[in-house]
């Protein structure tokens, strides 16, 4: 059996010891956010396309050497006019011998997600993807036909108003018509209630929708997002879906720490890769490094902050005694 997208990642990480992921999410100078791209790129260039794909293309070479996948979120190209800049950063990044998570967060019902599929693999030529699969598996099926691409979905997401949806507990009876929206607890004795949080239930469904997907090293191609800012439930899902990856988002910018996603990563040291963004993007702005690196120099300081995290997480990960690839 040839490698899946789950083999091509472990690859990508044993060859590279770390398990770090890079966020590809530009900004430019005109937004109002503090993090952006150095001005001089702009004056360079003169066009959204180009000044975003020099952006990244100087951050992939600085960082590939330790980094086994990246993470382009399609909204800040999208919002930009910028897609031909993506597409010609996932081909560059693919050329540099690493890996591509298009962040898409795609949802629907099954045909369109057949679009969304084709667009998505075909069109851009992702090595995987993000989905939402709160509409269920008529979502997830036109995506997984693509059998040697990869995939996570929202399981837990990393931001705090998650939890008004996510964390909420379901209850599943038996032989209960649909239309019977409202249950009275008193009038249902005798019948089995299991209480499960929503989470928990999307974690079940990865583990079944992945089971045809397993790759040579026993893991997985479909994974699950699990934010590092819940650790807590991020050791409750890890349990139930022990082969599967997770893509954990919330390290740095957001504030979780290498002691936060560690309990995502198994005792073989596979099973999961820590996401961050604008923490590395935009290292050259953040107070640590803004005073040794300039705008001129901002490959640099992200190639920096990239390394110090691949090394704080494999120093925590050896504490916990878990494998260092």
């Amino acid at each position: 059996m040839g490698k899946n997208f789950a083999d091509e990642l472990i690859s990508q990480i044993r060859e590279k010891r770390s398990i770090i992921c890079i966020g590809l999410d530009p900004w430019l100078p005109d937004n109002k956010e503090t993090f952006y791209i150095p001005q001089f790129l702009v004056d360079e260039y003169n066009d959204n396309s180009k000044v975003i794909f020099e952006f990244n293309k100087r951050l992939i070479d600085a960082t590939v050497d330790f980094t086994p996948i990246y993470k382009p979120n399609i909204a800040f190209y999208e919002r930009y006019e910028a897609l031909s800049g993506l597409k010609k950063t996932i081909k560059y990044i693919q050329k540099k011998n690493s890996l591509v998570i298009l962040d898409a967060k795609r949802g629907d019902i099954g045909s369109t997600c057949q679009v969304y599929a084709s667009n998505l693999f075909e069109g851009y030529n992702a090595d995987s993807i993000t989905l939402n699969s709160y509409f269920g598996s008529d979502g997830v099926k036109p995506f997984v036909s693509y059998k040697e691409k990869g995939f996570f979905t929202q399981v837990k997401n990393s931001n705090k108003s998650s939890a008004e949806f996510q964390d909420l507990f379901s209850i599943r009876l038996e032989n209960i018509p649909i239309e019977q929206v409202a249950i009275e607890i008193e009038k249902i004795k005798g019948k089995k209630i299991i209480l499960e949080r929503n989470f928990i239930h999307m974690a079940r469904l990865v583990k079944e929708w992945g089971k045809e997907l397993i790759g040579i090293n026993e893991y997985s191609s479909f994974g699950a997002v699990v934010g590092a800012t819940f650790p807590e439930q991020m050791i409750s899902i890890r349990k139930i879906i022990d082969n599967c990856f997770l893509l954990i988002p919330g390290y740095g910018t957001q504030g979780a720490t290498a002691e936060d996603v560690v309990h995502g990563v198994n005792d073989d040291g596979l099973g999961a890769i820590i996401n961050s963004s604008r923490s590395i993007d935009f290292a050259y702005q953040k107070l640590n490094y803004s005073k040794k690196f300039s705008p001129e120099n901002f490959d640099k300081a992200a190639s920096e902050a990239a390394l110090k995290m691949r090394e704080d997480i494999n120093k925590k990960l050896k504490q916990n005694n878990k494998r260092i690839i």
